[in-house]
């Protein structure tokens, strides 16, 4: 398929990095939290880049976006989070052009996902694509694009079962408890965290535990009175954690802090507690597992419990991925379109020129010239030539790019010098990246 890249002087990029290479712990380092994210977009747009979107979830940091060469993005993710370029390169990937658009439609539509199928991730993108938007950071192409990949995913979801069956981290947790937990509808459950996660599994929990004794405790307490008036729980206050942690028989961690909040010192127990953290970075210490009867499972173990469900989903790929190669094929004809019209113009426009000379020549030479009858003849074959080379340029088997330059080439049209890349930031981020 062809370059999808419409930039001449940048390209674009996807990088990050995600739960396949980066454990838990180097996914919390770079970890970006709402302000941070505010952060790096503030500082692309400082240093002058285009167009680009950040998106930082429990399974993956990433940056699709326009730049003279990726070092610069990986400069914006290390400046903003607590991961260093020696640690991104460890466990990275760097996706460029086409590559970089499979990806995105990959990971846009749950393929990519640590459980197949889960959607969750394209409200992230959209809430992404949003931020950027607002600081006018997503150019034309950026906006096609990912526009493209959210109808791709409500073209799976409504076609294909391939996220058919409850499963997500929140739910696998929730099993979890059912499959580990005695009488679980007659267990303490607190809640630590009403976000999206929390939220989630919050709602799997009365759904299939049937537990009333669920309490929910948030930093800012009128998001977990919402959820709470919902669903009919309690809600306590954050000053009553410590109080409520020694009630509980199970404590479900799901907060959106940078640092743990539950230790050791905290918990103070000599109870039986099965903890589980939905969180990133971790959100629990792990000196809790000093203390003796208390369990301590995170999130990445809960999402390669693999059951039933998942093994049903992995029949629905092939039809997944037809429909993306489709979306991909209907967004490559419109990037054509928008890559080939300023030539198909500039060629025109060069014809007239070639015509407007002539026409001088002969009315000097040919006393009685004929000039409307040369116009409307002249102009005829013009359109004729421009035509021909739209009908090629359209063609799904012509190579866009080189026909392109092949024509700017020979009617000396529309040829750019390309810029020379920097080499500051390579001085000072030396890494070898293949």
């Amino acid at each position: 398929m062809e370059n999808f890249n419409m930039s001449k002087t940048t390209t674009f990029y996807a990088l990050g990095l995600s739960y396949k290479k980066a454990d838990a712990s180097i996914r919390g380092k770079f970890s970006l939290d709402a302000k941070a994210q505010s952060m790096l977009l503030l500082q692309a747009q400082a240093e002058g880049i285009e167009s680009l979107i950040v998106t930082s979830t429990c399974n993956r940091t990433e940056i699709y976006g326009y730049a003279n060469h990726p070092y610069e993005l990986i400069k914006l993710l290390c400046d903003n989070s607590k991961g260093s370029v020696q640690e991104f390169q460890e466990v990275a990937y760097i996706y460029k052009n086409q590559e970089a658009i499979n990806h995105m439609f990959r990971v846009g539509t749950g393929l990519d996902s640590q459980i197949l199928g889960d959607f969750e991730i394209i409200g992230q993108i959209k809430n992404s694509f949003e931020k950027s938007r607002t600081l006018g950071l997503v150019n034309t192409f950026l906006d096609r694009l990912i526009n493209a990949v959210i109808q791709t995913s409500k073209r799976i979801k409504n076609e294909t079962e391939i996220s058919s069956g409850a499963t997500s981290v929140s739910f696998a947790a929730v099993q979890y408890i059912i499959r580990n937990v005695e009488n679980i509808g007659n267990k303490k459950i607190l809640l630590f965290g009403t976000g999206e996660i929390g939220r989630n599994t919050c709602e799997n929990l009365v759904k299939h535990t049937k537990n009333e004794h669920i309490t929910l405790i948030n930093r800012t307490k009128s998001t977990a009175e919402m959820l709470a008036g919902k669903l009919n729980l309690i809600v306590k206050d954050y000053a009553d954690l410590q109080e409520e942690l020694h009630k509980a028989d199970v404590l479900i961690v799901a907060t959106g802090a940078q640092n743990p909040t539950i230790d050791k010192a905290i918990l103070n127990l000599n109870k039986p507690l099965l903890i589980l953290d939905l969180s990133i970075p971790k959100n629990v210490n792990a000196d809790v597992q000093q203390i003796p009867g208390v369990t301590l499972i995170h999130m990445d173990y809960l999402s390669q419990m693999t059951d039933d469900t998942l093994e049903r989903r992995k029949q629905h790929i092939p039809a997944a991925e037809a429909i993306i190669e489709d979306m991909k094929l209907e967004l490559n004809t419109w990037l054509n379109g928008r890559k080939y019209a300023p030539t198909i113009h500039a060629l025109k426009a060069k014809l007239i020129d070639i015509v407007a000379s002539e026409m001088t020549l002969h009315r000097k030479k040919l006393p009685n010239f004929d000039e409307e009858q040369a116009e409307l003849i002249t102009s005829r074959i013009i359109q004729k030539i421009t035509n021909h080379f739209a009908s090629h340029l359209k063609d799904e088997n012509t190579s866009v790019d080189e026909s392109i330059e092949f024509i700017e080439k020979v009617f000396q049209i529309g040829l750019q010098t390309p810029q020379k890349t920097t080499s500051v930031i390579e001085e000072k981020y030396k890494i070898t990246l293949s």
